[in-house]
């Protein structure tokens, strides 16, 4: 047995997938995270049940009338479409007479949807990260702690437990990336494709991924252009491109369309007309520029500097990926220098496009969820950068650069501690401005002392249904969720706990393996000047 367990214990990339999946398992409350995830999910059961898209009593809160005076979600169909294997699942599991009596929260079939979902995104994220860093020129010790970074040190990990569309778009655009730069540099029709499916089925998420598409261009012809190719080449190469790229992406903005036809009887607009008409008639008192009232200014600084949204207290990687491109621009490859001026590119696209959005900081997210995603293509480039160039920078840049990955990784792991509307809610008492990432820590050290009360936290004083206390009141991770709620028998809650437990004893097991690995490579590699 252990000769056969050996080559699986000494592959970093199955390890390093390993360790996604379970790490994606250990972190999940079991619930979706936000309403928004549940109304989608609503609009995956109604693509295979006679269930409605939109249940009565979400109205007019959310929803639209459309055709037929149906009410219809506002949101794309792509997540819904991701979630519908587990849903189908999901439903049948709930079915099962040992769950007839449990109707309670987190029900069977969001904790079957969340899981499978969420751990499957979260792999294939780690595979395909692994594999752009790889097709950077990175080696295999640098790429895996790269992935490690992104997955542990920047608002992936957020997302991870809180499924949003987020997590998606990013996989999506990371293939795009990935299989797009493959042709350039190979011609490889098959992988331009498969590449413009990716961004292409993004369209379906959220229309405005439209932004990742174009980044993805940006990208390939920032490459030719630092790599001096001019003249008759750069359009021969556009038109190769458009040949298989321009069909697909017609292809599944066709759907969408389609899509929005079914729903509101229009092949040329979006919900957004609609949905401002409707909450302006209840609401009369909003703006006629609703929803975009945002003046520019604010929606565009705001991401950047506002202590409840702030991009750079959210994703502190991201400064020292900014840093460490200023340093090293110099001395980094053609197509590193192309992925970060793409992926910065989208970052100011994102930021712009929201900034008079009147729900510009992305509502009830932890931080922007707007631009997040965006954040984390720009700092997966930190950690391996750090490493590769760490003989030739500063000794206080390399300190600072490790100091910064530790206290994001701290940030991340206090962003799961605790149901994402905690601090939001309490910032109707506290006011405006407040740092929220402080607050979280607050919240942790009170909550772990038994001294909410004492610190004024406590969520007794504040205008929560029973709902809302039940899951603000606990770690948000399952095992804990369901011994709070109080309805599952004590066995389950019991046996969930053991589970629980050794799944984070196979996580640690599973970093221990994958760093004695990279110790190993690290030893065997020469040193990189």
């Amino acid at each position: 047995m252990p000769l056969r367990l050996r080559p699986w214990l000494s592959d970093p990339l199955l390890l390093l997938c390993l360790t996604a999946g379970l790490f994606a398992f250990v972190v999940q409350s079991g619930e979706l995270g936000t309403a928004d995830t549940t109304f989608r999910l609503q609009t995956t059961h109604w693509l295979w049940t006679s269930d409605p898209q939109v249940l009565p009593n979400d109205y007019p809160e959310f929803g639209i009338r459309g055709r037929g005076s149906h009410i219809y979600s506002w949101y794309g169909i792509g997540q819904s479409l991701l979630m519908l294997p587990a849903d189908v699942v999901g439903t049948w599991i709930a079915h099962w007479s040992i769950f007839s009596e449990y109707q309670d929260d987190p029900a069977v079939r969001s904790i079957v949807v969340s899981y499978s979902t969420n751990i499957l995104v979260n792999v294939l994220t780690a595979l395909i990260a692994f594999r752009l860093l790889r097709q950077f020129c990175f080696c295999v010790r640098e790429s895996v702690l790269g992935v490690l970074a992104l997955m542990f040190c920047t608002t992936h990990l957020h997302y991870t437990q809180n499924m949003m569309e987020n997590n998606y778009i990013m996989l999506l655009t990371l293939a795009g990336f990935s299989f797009q730069y493959e042709w350039l540099r190979t011609g490889s029709k098959r992988a331009l494709f498969w590449g413009s499916a990716a961004l292409g089925l993004n369209l379906l998420t959220r229309l405005t991924t439209g932004l990742d598409l174009m980044a993805v261009g940006v990208f390939l012809l920032l490459i030719l252009w630092f790599e001096n190719v001019r003249g008759h080449e750069l359009p021969k190469k556009f038109l190769e491109y458009c040949k298989i790229a321009a069909p697909v992406y017609a292809f599944f903005l066709l759907i969408d369309r389609l899509y929005e036809f079914y729903r509101f009887g229009s092949f040329t607009n979006t919900y957004v007309p609609l949905f401002a008409k409707e909450q302006r008639a209840l609401h009369p008192d909003l703006p006629p520029n609703f929803p975009w009232s945002t003046p520019f200014l604010h929606g565009f600084l705001g991401p950047l500097f506002k202590p409840e949204k702030s991009i750079f207290l959210f994703d502190p990687l991201l400064i020292l990926a900014l840093v460490l491109l200023l340093v090293l621009w110099k001395n980094l490859a053609s197509d590193v220098r192309a992925y970060s001026v793409a992926s910065l590119f989208l970052l100011l696209a994102y930021i712009s496009f929201y900034a008079r959005y009147t729900y510009w900081a992305g509502d009830f997210a932890w931080g922007d969820r707007y631009v997040s995603t965006a954040v984390e293509f720009t700092t997966l480039l930190a950690v391996p950068l750090l490493l590769r160039h760490r003989q030739s920078l500063n000794p206080w840049l390399w300190s600072g650069g490790i100091a910064i990955v530790f206290i994001s990784l701290i940030i991340q792991l206090a962003s799961l501690a605790f149901w994402l509307p905690l601090e939001i809610y309490q910032m109707e008492t506290l006011g405006h401005p407040t740092f929220v990432i402080a607050l979280r820590f607050e919240n942790i050290a009170a909550f772990a002392l038994g001294k909410m009360q004492v610190w004024g936290l406590n969520t007794d004083a504040m205008n929560w249904d029973r709902w809302d206390y039940v899951h603000i009141t606990t770690w948000n991770f399952l095992p804990f969720l369901l011994r709070r709620v109080g309805v599952a028998p004590r066995w389950v809650v019991n046996v969930v706990f053991t589970v629980w437990a050794a799944a984070l004893v196979a996580l640690g097991l599973t970093l221990f393996r994958l760093r004695v690995i990279l110790v190993k490579l690290a030893s065997e590699a020469p040193r990189r000047v």
